[in-house]
C-alpha cells in the first residue's frame, strides 16, 4: 500500500465534514464532494494489488478524484458555501496530487 493511503483517507475525513457545511446550500456538490474523496482512497487500494497497465489507471482514477475533490472546495469556497479549507487540508491535498502525478506519469 502506498504510503499516501493514510492521508487519503484523512482526506476524505475532512471531506465530509466540509460536505456536510456544503449540503445546506448545495446538496449535489455535497454529493459530488463526497464521491470523488471517497473514490481516492479506494482507488488507491485497488491500484496497490493490480499490475501493469491496470496499477496506472486506477492510480490515473484515484489522481482524477483527487484533482475533482479539489474543485470542488475551489467551487464552494468561489461561491461562499464555506471559508477556504485549512492549510492541512490543502496540504494533504497537495501531497496526494502530487504523489499521483509522479505515479501516472
Amino acid at each position: 500500500m502506498l504510503r499516501i493511503y493514510p492521508i487519503a483517507l484523512q482526506l476524505a475525513a475532512d471531506a465530509a465534514r466540509a460536505a456536510d457545511a456544503i449540503a445546506r446550500k448545495d446538496p449535489d456538490l455535497a454529493r459530488q464532494l463526497r464521491r470523488a474523496s471517497v473514490s481516492v482512497p479506494l482507488n488507491l487500494a485497488e491500484g496497490s494489488q493490480s499490475r501493469g497497465r491496470n496499477r496506472n489507471a486506477r492510480y490515473s482514477d484515484a489522481l482524477g478524484s483527487a484533482l475533482e475533490t479539489q474543485a470542488c472546495y475551489d467551487v464552494a469556497v468561489a461561491v461562499a458555501y464555506v471559508t477556504e479549507p485549512g492549510d492541512e487540508v490543502r496540504q494533504r491535498l497537495n501531497r496526494v496530487i502530487g504523489t499521483l502525478v509522479n505515479l501516472t506519469r
